[in-house]
């Protein structure tokens, strides 16, 4: 199957309709719907599910046509408060550098477009299920905007978390400030990934912490 038609097949409302139920923010429940470079075409494939507490992203990635995989879920919008410093994750990664993403859940327009989706890298060590889990914080203001993995070329474009309505998680051939992704934190050809999230939590604090790993 071409290019071309894989792009024409890529089941977009499928994903959506079929959204996985997983984790919660500010005490709503999130719905987690794919989407991978098979809208442009692609081949890679993410299968993820609920895991006890939190969200299993997983799948396989391949970078002949393509080179993303993703997971979005739609916010509320109360859900971003200004006093909102920094966002809290705790996860299980494989040693690749997956990406948080935000957006406002509109089409970005391309990168002149004042819709980026607003990205930073989450580098991850390769944990065992013994090994407990791996916790790092976002502060806001050091969220990048980006299109197609390139950061936006918009002068204008400021983040405004009030307006966010969709956060995710990405893994792509591109780190949030537009340069590759190493192959030792990203992989090569056709390979498996898998990044266990077991929650999202909101820092409110007046002093947010400098990507403070554990």
């Amino acid at each position: 199957m071409g290019q071309a038609m894989r792009m024409i097949k890529y089941d977009r409302a499928g994903n959506l309709a079929n959204a996985v139920p997983a984790l919660e923010f500010q005490g709503t429940p999130l719905e987690w719907h794919r989407l991978d470079d098979g809208v442009m075409g692609g081949r890679s494939e993410t299968v993820h599910q609920a895991a006890g507490r939190g969200l299993h992203f997983c799948g396989t990635l391949n970078t002949e046509g393509g080179g993303f995989v993703s997971l979005r879920a739609p916010l509320q919008s109360e859900s971003m408060p200004k006093e909102m410093e920094a966002i809290r994750l705790k996860f299980r990664g494989d040693g690749k550098t997956y990406k948080f993403i935000m957006s406002n859940g509109s089409p970005s327009g391309g990168p002149f477009g004042k819709n980026p989706s607003w990205q930073a890298d989450i580098p991850t060590e390769a944990r065992s299920e013994t090994d407990g889990m791996q916790e790092t914080t976002i502060p806001l203001k050091n969220l990048k905007p980006s299109f197609g993995g390139r950061v936006s070329s918009h002068p204008n474009v400021q983040f405004d978390q009030t307006e966010m309505r969709q956060i995710g998680f990405m893994l792509s051939l591109n780190l949030s400030d537009g340069t590759p992704n190493p192959k030792e934190t990203f992989g090569d050809g056709i390979f498996s990934f898998s990044l266990l999230i077991e929650s999202i939590e909101p820092v409110m604090t007046s002093i947010a912490p400098e990507n403070q790993e554990l």
